[in-house]
């Protein structure tokens, strides 16, 4: 998985996963625009297990699906 995807190709090629992407491009307000998927799952915790054991330089960790109503995202 070293091929440049776009926010696009991974929302579409990796639906409602977890997906840990490597030397993202962001845009002016740092959202996620393209970057290489280096690993993906429906397990939230595997996608972080495998970004301690790669240890990007760079990385975002995004979920590609809809989170329940009753979910608190906490910045």
């Amino acid at each position: 998985m070293d091929d440049l995807l776009t926010i696009a190709q991974i929302e579409a090629q990796f639906s409602s996963e977890w997906v840990l992407i490597e030397d993202p491009q962001v845009n002016d307000v740092l959202e996620v625009q393209s970057g290489k998927v280096r690993w993906h799952s429906k397990d939230r915790e595997e996608v972080y297990r495998q970004a301690v054991t790669l240890r990007p330089k760079r990385f975002a960790v995004l979920y590609t699906g809809r989170m329940p109503e009753d979910t608190a995202i906490v910045l």
